[in-house]
């Protein structure tokens, strides 16, 4: 092991964050931006395949004993809490083991999972396996987006985190349009055609490790868990890497941090930090998290259905109808992406959240009416999703900008599991009846209480969101292992170890003074 490798704590002083947050977008930051968002194209495209081919896997002679029933409900409700568990799981060991490790394990259990999932004979075997997808699913969630927010400057932070997570509707496209594909049985038999789209996601997932293999280790991590030498070197490479293909040289850093570096955090201080240092911030976790769950783990699930059901539409045209939706999923993150960082954090996630609630409530009332076919209703998902999207995106960047580094990866999980677990393993368990059972007000009253939640979220974020717009992570949410000299003065104007320059409390939106953390 290299001297830059080796782990050893004490004290020390640096500018690797506000290096790192004024590079210039470069060719490095794409390769991040592949390496690791790319994921998310494979889970909208495990989602999107199980909802599309439900119908497929039900009929007799496509290989495997279960209902529609069981694979909008059952198996969604497992893959959820998969999901659910590996990220607790894996969140806790990327805060003490580093965000490379971790985030190169749950690619690799994620492809095991889905490989197996291909191979189901039996209804017990299909439910396993679609559990442990989710289970590597869920890491994924903790390990990239904590990397992602602590490698991407901040001037572009909010842009790319929500374009990166509003990707996961372009594996929602291919996983429809795939199982356009899949399901025609002129081309492939029915117990053949729906393996064939689970064994492409495992394709997929080997291109992306190869080039996972070469993103680094968060220099942000490196610092403060005794790899401070490492951390160093490999941001003065990026530097120099830059500066030879920009042929300019980078203006020098004009902050740094002194930290108490540590080699792990418990499970009590994590808990201590979220809840009595930041319940308010904990709150707009929660609320974002569980409205966004509602409407997507719960209702999208079953769109498949609702197009069988109430509109006659074959099963094995559903997918062209979902890969309309997807599209415009993706399209607003993509077109809306920079507002977050312009426009502000609290208007657009406040904006996104409402809107969409209010569009939904629209949509159920038209389709209550009557007024509504296959198409013009597909029509309005794609509108309401357009904000939607944006706004779920938006969740993941929250939680994973405005909790301390060292809790970063585990408040990513928590908030992920409590609300995806509260929407996405009860949700899918309560409307697949509803969406399943032919009556319009049961499919409408789904409807209403996802787009309740989501006004209601929205309102949260009025109230809760914090302007994290252009601000280093160091500056939305002091470290704890910032350092306190004795006596408890807080030396060159820097925030207080104890980070209550910018804990909530009576005066939650008040923000942390420019230049913060001077060497």
């Amino acid at each position: 092991m290299s001297q830059s490798e080796r782990a050893a704590t004490g004290t020390i002083t640096t500018k690797i964050p506000a290096r790192l947050d004024r590079l210039p977008w470069s060719r490095w930051h794409w390769m991040i931006v592949i390496g690791l968002g790319t994921v998310w194209i494979l889970d909208g495209l495990e989602v999107t395949v199980v909802g599309t081919v439900a119908s497929r896997l039900s009929e007799e002679g496509s290989g495997l004993p279960i209902t529609d029933a069981q694979v909008t409900g059952v198996a969604a409700a497992l893959y959820v809490a998969g999901a659910c568990s590996g990220a607790l799981f894996f969140g806790w060991l990327t805060d003490r083991y580093g965000r490379k490790k971790l985030f190169l394990i749950t690619l690799a259990v994620y492809l095991a999972a889905t490989a197996m999932t291909a191979l189901s004979y039996s209804s017990w075997w299909f439910f396993l396996f679609r559990f442990l997808t989710g289970f590597g699913i869920g890491g994924e969630y903790a390990a990239i987006n904590s990397a992602i927010d602590e490698l991407i400057p901040s001037k572009y932070r909010g842009r790319v985190d929500l374009i990166i997570n509003g990707s996961y509707w372009l594996g929602a496209m291919g996983g429809a349009l795939l199982s356009v594909l899949a399901l025609n049985t002129d081309i492939f038999p029915k117990d053949i055609g729906w393996r064939l789209t689970f064994a492409l996601g495992v394709v997929l997932g080997l291109v992306i490790l190869l080039v996972r293999r070469h993103v680094p280790e968060s220099p942000r991590w490196m610092f403060i868990h005794g790899r401070s030498e490492g951390a160093d070197e490999l941001v003065t490479r990026v530097e120099r890497e830059i500066e030879e293909e920009t042929g300019k040289r980078l203006p020098e850093p004009a902050t740094a941090i002194t930290i108490e570096q540590r080699r792990g955090i418990g499970f009590v201080e994590i808990a201590r930090t979220l809840f009595r240092s930041y319940p308010k911030r904990a709150i707009l976790g929660f609320a974002l998290f569980i409205g966004q769950a509602f409407l997507y783990n719960a209702i999208t699930f079953g769109f498949g259905s609702i197009l069988v059901k109430f509109f006659d539409v074959p099963s094995g045209s559903t997918g062209y109808f979902f890969a309309a939706i997807a599209f415009g999923n993706f399209l607003g993150p993509l077109l809306l992406g920079r507002l977050f960082d312009t426009v502000g954090r609290k208007p657009m996630i406040a904006g996104t959240y409402i809107l969409s609630g209010l569009l939904l409530f629209v949509t159920a009332w038209f389709f209550n009416s009557g007024w509504l076919d296959a198409t013009t209703m597909t029509l309005c998902w794609a509108v309401v999703l357009f904000f939607a999207s944006a706004g779920a995106s938006s969740a993941y960047l929250t939680v994973s900008e405005i909790f301390p580094m060292e809790t970063r990866a585990m408040a990513i999980a928590f908030f992920y599991a409590i609300g995806t677990a509260a929407g996405g393993i009860s949700g899918p368990l309560l409307f697949a009846e509803l969406t399943q059972s032919g009556v319009v007000g049961d499919a409408v009253l789904a409807f209403c209480v996802g787009a309740s939640l989501m006004v209601a979220a929205g309102v949260v974020a009025v109230f809760f969101a914090v302007a994290a717009e252009g601000k280093s992570l160091e500056d939305i949410a002091t470290p704890l292992s910032v350092s306190t000299p004795a006596g408890g003065g807080v030396p060159d104007g820097r925030t207080s170890g104890n980070g209550n320059g910018n804990r909530d409390g009576d005066e939650d939106s008040r923000e942390s003074p420019s230049g913060t953390f001077t060497g």
